[in-house]
């Protein structure tokens, strides 16, 4: 048990690092062609910060380890929005009415509709995901257009960069995601049979959480140093997108058996992103107020998974 806790602290340290420099080159390549602080957040942010999860879940995938697969992506997606927003509420007050939001948060929330569907099925396959890979086309058309209407709005920022050190970067992040997705996995599998529990219990608390840690560096600095929070609430949207949308999307190839009852994260999913939906139309922050109570949600979701 000691050397499979090892293996997963090394792992999320080696995934971490890989998301991180994977992350900086694509924020400079945003700001160069001139994205906005939300389009960073949603498109760049949000898809890098979710590169531990797609090669986790692809890795399960590969191995048949459903428990693995479904319980990382699901229980990232809980702790992106509960754990990360709900301290980052604490920190700074984020504005959830910013220009192109609304849109981006009802595809949020349709998202978590369409999982409740997804995962009452017995497989995940191709048609089965369908609907999730829907949900991921129609999200990126809107990105794409929300860019083609501002484009021209926002000032490209003159940054010099070494076009070769930025690919050797990527290259090596990506290796650093693959590496630590890899030992995840390994070191995920050997803590359950050690432990005597289900994969999907280790994966949705320790390795989501660990899937998450860029999420949460990057959602925490940004809050603490009270920058824009259009990148705060972007970078959550796109990963949870990324996650649920895309990658659990993609993972219909493996056919993967669908086992358990996932009733509880689904209410909590679709809870956590009306309630933003809900602060978006009323016009109103997410403070500190909704931080504590995606916190408690946290825990309370914490506690159902162990009881």
């Amino acid at each position: 048990m000691v050397l499979a806790s090892i293996l997963i602290i090394i792992s999320i340290v080696i995934l971490y690092y890989g998301a991180e420099f994977s992350l900086e080159d694509s924020e400079i390549i945003g700001k160069k062609i001139g994205l906005s602080p939300l389009m960073i957040g949603m498109l760049l942010v949000g898809f890098g910060t979710s590169l531990p999860e797609f090669f986790v879940g692809h890795i399960a995938g590969v191995q048949s380890k459903a428990g693995i697969a479904v319980g990382s992506l699901v229980g990232s997606n809980i702790a992106n929005m509960f754990l990360i927003l709900g301290l980052s509420g604490l920190l700074t007050s984020m504005s959830l009415s910013g220009k192109g939001i609304k849109k981006q948060l009802i595809i949020h929330f349709l998202l978590g509709l369409v999982l409740i569907f997804v995962l009452k099925q017995d497989n995940l396959n191709v048609l089965t995901a369908s609907p999730l890979i829907v949900i991921c086309g129609v999200y990126l058309f809107l990105l794409l257009d929300d860019f083609k209407k501002t484009g021209q709005e926002i000032h490209k920022e003159e940054i010099s960069f070494n076009p070769n050190v930025i690919f050797l970067k990527l290259v090596g992040g990506f290796g650093m995601l693959y590496l630590g997705g890899e030992l995840l996995v390994k070191g995920g599998t050997d803590l359950c049979l050690a432990l005597g529990v289900r994969e999907y219990i280790v994966s949705a608390i320790f390795i989501a959480f660990g899937t998450s840690f860029p999420e949460l560096v990057t959602s925490i600095m940004a809050a603490k140093k009270k920058k824009e929070s259009d990148l705060i609430v972007g970078n959550i949207i796109g990963s949870n997108l990324f996650n649920c949308a895309f990658i659990l999307g993609s993972l219909g190839i493996y056919n993967i058996k669908i086992s358990g009852n996932y009733f509880y994260e689904m209410i909590a999913i679709s809870f956590g992103a009306g309630l933003l939906l809900v602060l978006n139309i009323l016009n109103k922050p997410f403070n500190k107020y909704g931080g504590i109570v995606f916190l408690l949600s946290y825990m309370a979701m914490i506690w159902v998974w162990i009881k």
